[in-house]
């Protein structure tokens, strides 16, 4: 799933800081197209009542990423692009959709996936 150059960007990244010995994890919402390619997906965390339902963090590999997914179905299971629906018209809810996706990022940067953890220590 991509829309515009900074998805282009964030696709190529990952390969490119792989030369530099440096793992890059990305977050990416939950929409049809990305859970579609999931192949065997590990649950690493549930989050009860979400923005009003729950949803999942996902680990997973797909097109040569390694990914953690929102799985949040009431925010980003919908038709049309990841911002408007089918007629154009952004969808109502963007604030608590990317609000959503935010929070999940946070928590992550805070050791919500210790294994995942982000390095904060620059390379010497």
């Amino acid at each position: 799933m991509k829309t515009g150059g900074l998805a282009d960007v964030a696709g190529a990244l990952p390969a490119a800081l792989a030369s530099e010995d440096v793992a890059v994890t990305t977050l990416v919402p939950g929409y049809p197209a990305v859970m579609a390619a999931l192949k065997k997906p590990e649950v690493v965390h549930s989050f009860p009542g979400l923005f009003g339902q729950d949803a999942r963090l996902l680990k997973a590999h797909a097109a040569g990423l390694d990914l953690l997914v929102l799985d949040a179905p009431h925010l980003f299971d919908r038709p049309g692009n990841p911002y408007v629906d089918a007629a154009g018209k952004d969808w109502l809810d963007n604030p608590l959709r990317f609000a959503a996706l935010s929070r999940a990022a946070a928590e992550i940067g805070q050791g919500l996936v210790p294994k995942l953890t982000p390095d904060s220590h620059p390379r010497a």
